[in-house]
């Protein structure tokens, strides 16, 4: 469920603040997936093509998105937010509870994410990808590639059967540069079946409204 009204008391609503093709829309695709009543607060952000700026209504501290409100409290990165999320919405069935078996490895597509996707993707955009430094700490995109390759080879998701907030996460980078992703019809067909789901084409709608 969507709603622009303003956020009602007693953690009945969140607050997303937004900025429409960034890294925020990905969250507004969580968001439908789990059903869940939210505010979207648009803000504006610095550009790559120097476009933009700061945005005081923003309270991320860095004035990036995305960056969730619930209830007074600000959850900022991507990461924690869909685990906080899907942790809040546990009926949706988008990430696995504690305890279940699936839990280990969901947590690791959600750090990989944020600890090597995005650091790999950035410094292939910035061409230091061939940093000695970086190849140890990080490996590189062949290295990315293999992984994500050959856990969608097994698929049809990332965790087999299952969609979770993972496919969100990680399938976004290659709805916003499918080249940052690894090649073939394997990762092809899978970016359509995500990219097909209801929740996704209402969240694109709105991102670009």
């Amino acid at each position: 469920m969507f709603t622009d009204a303003a956020p009602r008391k007693g953690n009945l609503m969140l607050t997303l603040y937004h900025a429409p093709q960034s890294r925020s829309s990905r969250v507004i695709w969580l968001l439908e997936e789990l059903a869940a009543p939210y505010a979207l607060k648009k803000v504006t952000i610095s550009r790559m093509d120097g476009s933009g700026g700061r945005d005081a209504a923003n309270p991320h501290p860095d004035g990036k998105v995305p960056a969730l409100v619930d209830d007074g409290q600000l959850i900022t990165e991507s990461g924690a937010i869909f685990l906080y999320l899907t942790d809040k919405f546990p009926g949706a069935g988008l990430g696995p509870r504690v305890g279940e078996a699936l839990r280990g490895p969901y947590l690791t597509w959600l750090f990989y994410y944020g600890g090597v996707i995005e650091p790999v993707v950035n410094a292939v955009f910035g061409g230091v990808a061939d940093n000695e430094a970086f190849q140890r700490t990080f490996r590189g995109k062949a290295e990315m590639d293999a992984r994500l390759s050959g856990a969608l080879a097994a698929g049809p998701y990332l965790m087999g059967e299952r969609f979770t907030a993972a496919d969100i996460l990680i399938g976004s980078l290659g709805q916003f540069a499918r080249q940052m992703m690894p090649p073939g019809a394997v990762v092809d067909d899978y970016l359509q079946r995500i990219a097909s789901r209801p929740a996704c084409v209402r969240a694109q709608a709105k991102d670009a409204a």
